[in-house]
This record gives structure tokens, sequence and C-alpha cells, in this order.
């Protein structure tokens, strides 16, 4: 995790201090920013590996800012994390739907949100979406050969099963929008009923296990690892 550059964004310093000395700890590389709009541009300055961003904030709150984040193309890559004293349902979807890998409320303790940046950073280091074969835990696809593994079992999959899965597996920080898995997996010029994915996913989940697929309510779904 050795020069891996991670950028705060939070309205109260004492947050920023005590993040910023865990994460440090850890060897990444921190920059700090109290509001929205200078969060912007010093993540223009130095394109981070990750964003750890406040929902409640002055001037531009942090929905707006994530917004704003994901049209600069030259951050397509970077992972955007809400830290967040808000727990509410409609604050994490909102989060969601703005562009976040993840949402995470407040009340966390500061190793324990260390281990889960290690984590994301680390998958997102290991997984690309061009990659022929994907581990993640002990699943294994294997795109050539259209074949999965997990816990030693072998899974022969129909073809949209394991194009939907693979599609998933591709970037696990990511929740798929339902749009998204329908152009990419069915195509633009197939026409399918509004329940296909719905389907498709509960074959996956009957296959691989009840918790593989997480569903995010009115956004779409995320491979949970």
């Amino acid at each position: 995790m050795h020069n891996k550059k991670i950028l705060l964004i939070d309205d109260e310093e004492d947050i920023l201090e005590i993040l910023s000395y865990n994460l440090e700890k850890e060897g990444y590389l921190v920059t700090t920013a109290t509001n929205g709009n200078d969060g912007i541009e010093l993540a223009k300055e130095i394109i981070p590996d990750l964003i750890l961003l406040d929902v409640m904030m002055p001037e531009k709150d942090g929905i707006e800012t994530c917004q704003e984040l994901r049209l600069i193309k030259e951050l397509k890559n970077t992972l955007i994390v809400f830290l967040s004293a808000r727990s509410e349902e409609f604050s994490q979807l909102a989060g969601f739907e703005a562009g976040a890998n993840d949402y995470v409320v407040k009340l966390i303790k500061p190793k324990v949100l260390t281990s889960k940046i290690n984590a994301l950073l680390q998958l997102s280091s290991k997984v690309t979406q061009d990659a022929k074969v994907i581990e993640i835990g002990d699943l294994k696809i294997d795109k050539d050969n259209v074949k999965v593994t997990k816990g030693g079992q072998n899974f022969l999959l129909p073809k949209k099963e394991f194009d939907l899965l693979y599609l998933l597996a591709s970037n696990t920080e990511k929740v798929f929008k339902r749009e998204e898995i329908l152009e990419r997996v069915w195509g633009n010029d197939v026409v399918v009923g509004e329940r296909t994915i719905d389907v498709h996913i509960r074959r996956l989940r009957e296959k691989l296990g009840i918790n593989t697929i997480q569903t995010l309510k009115g956004i779409g779904y995320k491979l949970v690892v």
C-alpha cells in the first residue's frame, strides 16, 4: 500500500487528524480538505487512489461533491467512500447513486476503517475489467474457458449467468445499475423482460450462495467479497 494516495474531505478537523494519523501509519500518502470545493481541486491535482468523503459539509455537501468528482475522467479509477454520521437508508442510497463505491457510518473504529480501506485498495489493484481470470476469495472465474469454481466445486453456468457474474466480479467496489447490466450482458438490441436480471441473480445465488450478490434497492447489484 506504500505510495497509495488518499484524499480526506471532511469539515471536522479532529476527524481529519485521527484518520490521517491511522492511514499514514499504514504507509498511505494522505491529503486533506475541509470542504467540497477544495476537495475537488485537490483531487484534480493529486489524482488519489481513494477519496474518503463526508456527507454533511458547508458550501457543497458530499453528494454534490461526489457527483462532480465522477465527471472528472482522470478520476475514473479512483475509489470514493462516504464516511458519514448519517445512517439512514435514503442517505446511503443517495451516496451510491452519486457514484460512491462504499458507504461507512462514522461509528466505525479507525482501525476497522483502515482495514476496510486496505481491502478495497488491494482488490482494486488485483481485479481489472479485462482480467482473463478473476480470483476473489474462494471464487475463481475463468473467462476464456467460461468456467467458475467456488470452494473447490466447479459450476457450469449458462452464458448469460456467467456474463452477469463476470461483470459483477470485474469491479467489486462498484454497484452495477440495472440499465448498465442489461446493456453490457444482453445488449441494446435485445428486448428482455424487466424481471430477467432478477431471475438470473436468483439462480446465481442458489448455485454460489445466498450472500454472494447484494441487492441495493432502487439502484442495482454488487458482488459481496
